[in-house]
């Protein structure tokens, strides 16, 4: 038998897939406002997402004209938009690099193709990923965005296993809108607001236990600061 909370859970993760967009506006937007009126007094200050970037770097391999095709046709099937072409900014004599050279794929999502990424990420392409632990918090940056890579392209269902030649990773940039005020503009604040955020998108974040064992965000700022006192004095005996 399914208890109360499983039947919840089941109806929150029907509603994510139907419409990302729907349910952030009409069901995790009111709740946080409701249940935290201090950490966010106005809608404005709801954490948003507001695009994602994926990256691939080619290296010298963009040079050779059929795999740079080939992995901008792949860009083209796992994201419904055709990626740009990053090229160097300057040239490195030690890797061989000149100026303007090919060297990457770049993609940004907004809107609808943005949401219906993030869906097929959350509950279909996690789940083709062999010995999946979660996703580690510690891949927040000061802003409240959050980075992490995928080693393969073969956990997405566009990709076909005879066309791939090598197995390329990617990397996965979550950008969030944040218009924090004065009182909650800290770096923790930002990554809090993320860590909620995803929480109700149900990422599979697999650090939380890590801060059980505090019981405030003041204890853990202390923490922080004794391993960055340790630091530093190991550094000045170097």
């Amino acid at each position: 038998m399914l208890n109360k909370h499983s039947l919840e859970e089941i109806a929150e993760i029907h509603n994510l897939l139907g419409n990302i967009k729907k349910e952030y506006e009409e069901g995790i937007k009111p709740i946080l406002m409701k249940n935290s009126p201090s950490r966010f007094r106005n809608p404005h200050t709801v954490p948003k997402l507001k695009k994602i970037q994926i990256n691939r770097g080619l290296g010298l391999a963009a040079q050779n004209t059929n795999i740079l095709k080939k992995n901008i046709e792949e860009f083209k099937n796992i994201t419904g938009q055709k990626p740009l072409i990053t090229r160097a900014k300057k040239a490195i004599a030690g890797f061989k690099i000149r100026e303007d050279m090919e060297l990457g794929l770049s993609v940004t999502l907004r809107g609808e193709k943005m949401y219906a990424f993030l869906t097929k990420l959350l509950f279909f392409t996690f789940a083709q990923i062999r010995d999946f632990r979660g996703l580690s918090l510690r891949s927040f940056d000061k802003a409240g965005n959050y980075t992490f890579s995928l080693k393969e392209q073969l956990i997405f269902p566009e990709v076909n296993y005879d066309d791939v030649d090598q197995t390329q990773g990617i990397t996965i940039t979550i950008v969030l809108e944040q218009s924090s005020p004065k009182y909650n503009s800290k770096s923790m604040d930002k990554i809090l607001n993320g860590m909620i955020l995803f929480k109700f998108l149900r990422f599979p974040l697999n650090d939380f236990g890590y801060y059980d064992k505090y019981s405030s965000f003041s204890e853990i700022n202390q923490a922080w600061d004794r391993k960055k006192h340790l630091k530093r004095k190991r550094w000045s005996q170097e």
